[in-house]
């Protein structure tokens, strides 16, 4: 497969060696790692004001949950105050956060929707 220059090569440390009198270079290879994105839980906190039914929707709509699932997590938020609706990296996260949130408001209701580190 031909590079594409898309990838960076691993850093490379200069570590000047002096042996036997000579000025020689060695050049030693560390390899780069990257660690995998902070997770975010996208949470619904209950109120008293929207429909049982908007949240599963919401449930089912923005998170991918079937009716039984988006059930259970709108009983939780109704009866313990909050239930997570999943676990994202960042940027998802905050995507979903922002498009329940807008839902909501199109539709007159108060639902809050929040992030948190997981």
């Amino acid at each position: 497969m031909p590079d594409d220059g898309s990838r960076q090569p691993p850093k490379t440390a200069i570590r000047p060696r002096r042996e036997g009198g000579q000025g020689a270079v060695v050049a030693e290879r560390k390899a780069a790692r990257t660690k995998p994105p902070s997770l975010y839980q996208v949470v619904l906190l209950n109120d008293d004001f929207t429909p049982m039914e908007f949240v599963v929707m919401v449930l089912q709509q923005y998170f991918q949950r079937n009716l039984d699932t988006a059930t259970h997590i709108m009983l939780k938020i109704h009866h313990e105050g909050r239930g997570v609706c999943g676990v994202y990296p960042k940027d998802i996260a905050a995507t979903k956060v922002e498009l329940v949130l807008a839902a909501a408001r199109r539709d007159g209701h108060p639902l809050q929707c929040i992030m948190e580190a997981a």
